[in-house]
C-alpha cells in the first residue's frame, strides 16, 4: 500500500555464487518444463548482461523472517533499509542507485510491481522466500521482461518446484525485539506420478527497533501441479496481510543524537503543544491475494511455450491520527479543515468551528488482471523467444473520516475523498540469440509496450485529480559474446528503456516518460575453482524521475525530471575455492553518478551548480561472504556490507548526506540426520550487526522557502530526517523436516 571502507576489503563480503557453467551444448537441448516460463525472462552466460543468481540453498540459510529484499542485500550494487530497523516490515531496496520504482519484479513471469505507484512492497508477502526456488537479479535495463520497463534492474523470481517426493517441515524463530516466526511447509510429493500438492502458512510478528514498529504478519501460498513428460500445469493461490504500525517518519538529527529508535508517528498534543503520548492505532493494515495459472508445453525437442494468467486482489487502508495542534503549528498543513474533510463548518456559542483533530483511513481497493504467453524455439545455433502480455488495474482510493471533534452529524465511514485509477498495458518482445561460429553469438531483442492510464475523482478532500495520458515506448537491445577460451568470455551490449510517470509523480507535478540508453561491457572467466565477472556499465538518463529527497504527506518518495544524468560504474563479482573448506565471494561497484547542468532555486535566485551527484547513489558498494564448511553438517559465513557516503538529495547540500557505513553478520548452520521421527534438522544462527555499528541506511531531505520571516527576503530552508538501523541484534531458528 503505501508507500525506502577500503580496508574493508581485508574483511569479508557476500555475494551469492553466479552458478554459471563453461559447457556448451551442441545437441539437442533437454528442454525443463520448470523453466520454460523463465525462457524468455533469464539470461544466461551466453547472453551480453550482468547478472546474479541466487538459488533456494543460498536463501535458506538466513531465512529467519527478514524480509527478501534483507536476504539480497549482499549482491552487487544492492543497498537495503527497513523502516523499523530490523529487516522486518517495510523495507526497501536499491540497485545502482535505482529505487524499487526502477527494479522491475516478476513472480513466474507476472509483473509484481504496483502498477500505480511502481513499487514493490515486500511487506505484503510476508515469508515469501520460503516459497521461492530461485531468483535472478539482472542489473541495468537487462533483457526485455513483462511490466513496467527495468529502469536500473531487474528481479526474476521462480516458486517452489514440484517435489517428487513428499515432506512436512516446521520452522521456528526467535529473535531481539520480540521477533517470532512460525512456519510450516508441505508436498504430497507426485501421486500417480503426475500430481503434487504443497502449501505453506507463516506468521512473524516483531516490535522493531524503533518505538511502536510493530508488525503482525500473515502469509499463505498453495499449489496444486500436474506434469507428465510433455505438460507442466500449475494452480496457485498465495497471499499475505499485514498489520505494521507506522514507521516511516524517520526522525530529526536532533532526536537521533538522544532518542536514536524514537517514532513520531501519531503524537498527541495539548493546545499548548505539550506531547501527552501516542495514537495507539497509527497502523498500515493491507491484504493481498494472488491467482496464477500457468500452463507450460513442450511441443517437440525444440519447441516450447508458456501461458500465465493473473488476478490480484488487494485491499485496505492506513490509519492516521492528525493532532490539531501539531498540524496547525508544525506541519502548516490543512489536513484538520472541514473544507479538507468535505464538512460544513459548525457553529458553537456564537463560534464557527472550521478545523478538528480527526482519525481518517485512506483505503486502497484494487484489481490486478494479467495474461502473458511466450514461444521458444531453439535448434541449431539460433534460439528464439516471442512474449505477450495484457494487464488491466483498476484501483479504487478513498479517504474515510473515522472521528472528528465537532462534527456529531457525520455518520462513521464519511467519504471525504475518492477517486479511480485505470491503467492498462500492451507489451510485445521478440528475442533472438544466434551463435555466429565457436566464438562469437549476437543477441537481438526488441520490444514494445503500450500504456494507457487514466484517474478520476478527487484527492485530498475538494481536490480534483483527473489524468488521461497514453503512452508507446520502443525498446531495442542488441549485444555481442565473444569466447575467447572456454574460460573467458567478453561481451558488450545496448539497451533502450523508457518508463512512465507514476501516479505519485503527476500529483505532484508535471512529469515526463523517463528515457534511459544503457551501455555494458564485461568480461566472465570461469574455471572448476573460481568464477570472476568484470561488468562496466554507462546508463545515460534523459529526463529521469530522479528522487528529490523528500517525502509527500504520505510518505510517498517524491520525484521530478532532472534533464539529463548518467550513471558509470564497475561491478566486480566472484566466487574463490581457497581450500576445501573455505569460500570466499567478494563484490565491488565502484560508480558516478551525476546530473549534469543542474539548476536549483536557492534564497529566490536560480543557481548552475553544474554537475551534481545523483540522490541516493554512492560511489561505492561492497559486500563479501567467507565461508567455513568444517564438515557437512556445520556451516559458517561472516558477511561484510560497505556502503559510501550518499546524498539524499541532487543539490550536493551537506545536510542531504549519509554517513558511510559498514555492517557485519554472522550466520551459522547446523544441520542434524537423525535416524528415526524427522528426516532432518536444520539449526540456524544469524548475529546481524554483531560490531554494533551505529548506521543510518535511508533518509529524506527537504527544502523550503521562507519569505515571512523577513518581508521581502526569500530563504531557502533545509531539512533531513533519517532512518536508524539497529545495532547488535539476533535471530535463531530451528527447522524440523519430516
Amino acid at each position: 500500500m503505501k508507500t525506502i571502507y577500503l580496508s574493508f576489503f581485508a574483511m569479508t563480503f557476500l555475494t551469492p555464487s553466479l552458478a554459471q557453467t563453461t559447457a556448451v551444448q551442441d545437441s539437442i537441448p533437454e528442454i525443463q518444463l520448470e523453466e520454460v516460463k523463465l525462457a524468455g525472462l533469464r539470461v544466461d552466460e551466453d547472453q551480453p548482461f550482468s547478472f546474479s543468481n541466487v538459488d533456494k540453498e543460498e536463501l535458506v540459510s538466513r531465512n529467519l523472517g527478514q524480509d527478501l529484499p534483507i536476504l539480497l542485500n549482499y549482491l552487487p550494487g544492492v543497498v537495503t533499509t527497513s523502516d523499523a530497523g530490523a529487516g522486518i516490515g517495510y523495507t526497501g531496496i536499491r540497485v545502482r542507485g535505482s529505487d524499487a520504482t526502477r527494479v522491475n519484479v516478476t513472480i513466474n513471469g507476472i509483473p509484481y510491481n504496483d502498477s500505480e505507484s511502481q513499487g514493490v512492497y515486500w511487506v505484503n508477502m510476508p515469508d515469501f522466500a520460503s516459497s521461492v526456488s530461485s531468483l535472478q537479479i539482472q542489473r541495468g535495463v537487462g533483457t526485455s521482461t513483462n511490466g513496467s520497463g527495468a529502469f536500473g534492474a531487474s528481479i526474476n523470481l521462480l516458486t517452489d518446484e514440484v517435489s517428487q517426493k513428499a515432506y512436512a517441515e516446521m520452522a521456528n524463530t526467535l529473535g531481539s525485539f520480540n521477533t517470532l516466526k512460525h512456519t510450516m511447509k508441505f508436498s504430497t510429493g507426485l501421486l500417480n506420478d503426475h500430481f503434487e500438492f504443497s502449501g505453506r502458512l507463516s506468521k512473524i510478528t516483531s516490535d522493531g527497533f524503533i518505538e511502536r514498529a510493530t508488525s503482525d504478519l500473515k502469509s499463505y501460498f498453495f499449489q496444486a501441479a500436474y506434469q507428465d513428460e510433455n505438460t507442466l500445469i500449475k494452480a496457485l493461490v498465495f497471499g499475505g496481510h499485514e498489520i505494521t504500525y507506522q514507521s516511516w517518519f524517520g526522525v530529526d538529527a536532533n532526536t537521533l543524537a538522544t532518542n536514536r529508535s524514537y517514532n513520531p508517528a501519531g503524537e498527541i498534543y495539548d493546545d499548548n503543544g505539550n506531547l501527552e503520548g501516542h495514537y495507539d492505532n497509527q497502523v498500515d493494515n493491507y491484504r493481498q491475494d494472488h491467482y496464477q495459472f500457468h500452463w507450460n508445453q513442450k511441443i517437440d525437442d525444440y519447441t516450447s511455450l508458456s501461458l500465465g494468467l493473473n488476478y490480484t486482489y488487494g485491499r485496505g487502508y492506513y490509519e492516521e491520527y492528525k493532532d490539531l495542534w501539531f498540524e496547525q503549528n508544525v506541519n502548516f498543513s490543512s489536513d484538520n479543515n472541514f473544507s479538507y474533510l468535505g464538512l460544513q463548518p459548525v457553529n458553537i456559542g456564537g463560534t464557527s468551528i472550521d478545523t478538528t483533530e480527526n482519525i481518517i483511513q485512506k483505503w486502497l481497493d484494487n484489481d490486478y488482471y494479467v495474461a502473458t504467453f511466450s514461444l521458444n524455439k531453439q535448434k541449431g545455433n539460433t534460439e528464439w523467444n516471442l512474449g505477450l502480455l495484457y494487464s488491466s488495474y483498476v484501483g479504487d482510493h478513498f479517504g474515510e473520516l473515522i472521528f472528528a471533534n465537532y462534527a456529531s452529524g457525520v455518520q462513521p465511514g464519511h467519504r471525504f475523498y475518492e477517486n479511480q485509477g485505470d491503467k492498462k498495458e500492451g507489451n510485445i518482445y521478440a528475442k533472438v540469440n544466434h551463435r555466429f561460429n565457436d566464438r562469437i553469438s549476437g543477441y537481438l531483442d526488441l520490444q514494445y509496450r503500450s500504456i494507457s492510464y487514466s484517474t478520476n475523482g478527487n484527492l485530498k478532500g475538494p481536490e480534483p485529480i483527473s489524468i488521461d495520458e497514453n503512452y508507446g515506448f520502443f525498446n531495442p537491445k542488441a549485444g555481442l559474446v565473444y569466447t575467447y577460451t572456454p574460460k573467458n568470455k567478453f561481451y558488450l551490449s545496448f539497451a533502450r528503456a523508457h518508463r512512465e510517470p507514476s501516479r505519485a509523480d503527476f500529483e505532484n507535478g508535471n512529469p515526463q516518460p523517463e528515457e534511459l540508453n544503457d551501455y555494458e561491457l564485461g568480461w566472465r572467466y570461469n574455471t572448476e575453482k573460481a568464477n570472476l565477472l568484470v561488468n562496466f556499465y554507462f546508463m545515460d538518463y534523459t529526463n529521469q524521475l530522479a528522487l528529490t529527497g523528500a517525502l509527500d504527506d504520505v510518505g510517498t518518495p517524491i520525484r521530478e525530471n532532472i534533464g539529463k544524468s548518467s550513471r558509470l560504474g564497475i561491478e566486480i563479482e566472484g566466487t574463490f575455492s581457497l581450500a576445501n573448506r573455505w569460500t570466499w565471494q567478494p563484490n565491488l561497484t565502484l560508480s558516478r553518478n551525476r546530473n549534469h547542468d543542474f539548476y536549483f532555486l536557492r534564497d529566490g535566485v536560480l543557481s548552475d551548480l553544474g554537475d551534481t551527484h545523483l540522490s541516493f547513489s554512492p560511489a561505492m558498494v561492497a559486500g563479501n561472504i567467507l565461508v567455513f564448511q568444517p564438515s557437512t553438517q556445520w556451516k559458517m559465513a561472516l558477511l561484510t556490507k560497505y556502503v559510501g557516503e550518499q546524498y539524499m538529495g541532487n543539490i550536493d547540500a551537506q545536510a542531504s548526506k549519509l554517513e558511510a557505513y559498514t555492517v557485519s553478520d554472522l550466520n551459522v548452520n547446523y544441520q542434524i540426520l537423525p535416524k528415526s521421527l524427522f528426516k532432518e534438522i536444520n539449526i540456524s544462527i544469524l548475529l546481524n550487526n554483531f560490531l554494533g555499528t551505529k548506521y543510518i541506511s535511508n533518509g529524506y531531505f527537504y527544502t523550503f522557502d521562507d519569505d515571512y520571516s523577513v518581508p521581502g527576503v526569500v530563504t531557502t530552508v533545509e531539512g533531513a530526517g533519517y532512518y536508524p538501523q539497529a545495532r547488535f541484534n539476533f535471530l535463531a531458528g530451528i527447522n524440523l523436516r519430516f
